[in-house]
C-alpha cells in the first residue's frame, strides 16, 4: 500500500447518534446545550448544529426507539467532543451545566486542552472541551507533545462566566 496522508484540512464533520427517546435526546442537545435543530423527521430523527451548518450531530430512533444505552464494556461510541472555540465558551457551558443540576461525570486539563465529561440521556459520553493556544501545548525535551490528565480548575474556569 502507497504512503498516504490524510489531508490536514481534513475535519470530522458530524457524528450521528442511535438514541432511544428523540425528545429527551433534543431537550439535551438543544436544550441543555444549547445547539440548533436544522430538521426534524417526524418523531424519528432530527439534525442539529451550530451556528448555520446543515447538521454537526444527527439523532435518531430507527434502530433504538426505547432500547437501553449501549453497554459500557463493549465496543461502540466511547464520546462525541464538542469544542468550543473560546475558554470563556467553556466556562459559561460549565455555569449552565452546574445551574442545571446535570450530572458532570469528569473535568481534566489535558495540557493541550481543557474538558468536561458527562453523560447524554442515553449514556453516550460526551466532552465538551477547548483547545489552549499551539504555542502553549506541552512539550518534552525533544520537542514532542507530551498530553496528561490533570485536574481542571473549576473555580478559575467559572470565574471566566462571570465577566
Amino acid at each position: 500500500m502507497e504512503d498516504y496522508k490524510i489531508p490536514a484540512q481534513t475535519r470530522i464533520g458530524h457524528v450521528h447518534l442511535k438514541v432511544s427517546d428523540l425528545q429527551k435526546s433534543l431537550d439535551f442537545y438543544c436544550g441543555l446545550l444549547g445547539f440548533d435543530k436544522v430538521m426534524q423527521y417526524g418523531g424519528q430523527a432530527a439534525f442539529i448544529s451550530a451556528g448555520g451548518y446543515h447538521h454537526h450531530i444527527g439523532l435518531n430512533t430507527w434502530q433504538s426507539l426505547g432500547a437501553p444505552p449501549a453497554p459500557e464494556y463493549a465496543p461502540g461510541l466511547y464520546h462525541t467532543a464538542i469544542l468550543y472555540p473560546e475558554r470563556k465558551d467553556l466556562a459559561v457551558i460549565l455555569k449552565r451545566l452546574i445551574d442545571a443540576k446535570y450530572p458532570i461525570t469528569g473535568a481534566s486539563d489535558h495540557g493541550v486542552s481543557e474538558a468536561i465529561y458527562l453523560d447524554d440521556p442515553d449514556k453516550n459520553g460526551v466532552e465538551l472541551y477547548w483547545d489552549k493556544p499551539r504555542e502553549e501545548w506541552p512539550l518534552d525535551e525533544n520537542g514532542d507533545l507530551t498530553m496528561f490528565t490533570k485536574r481542571l480548575d473549576m473555580q478559575g474556569l467559572l470565574k471566566l462566566a462571570e465577566k
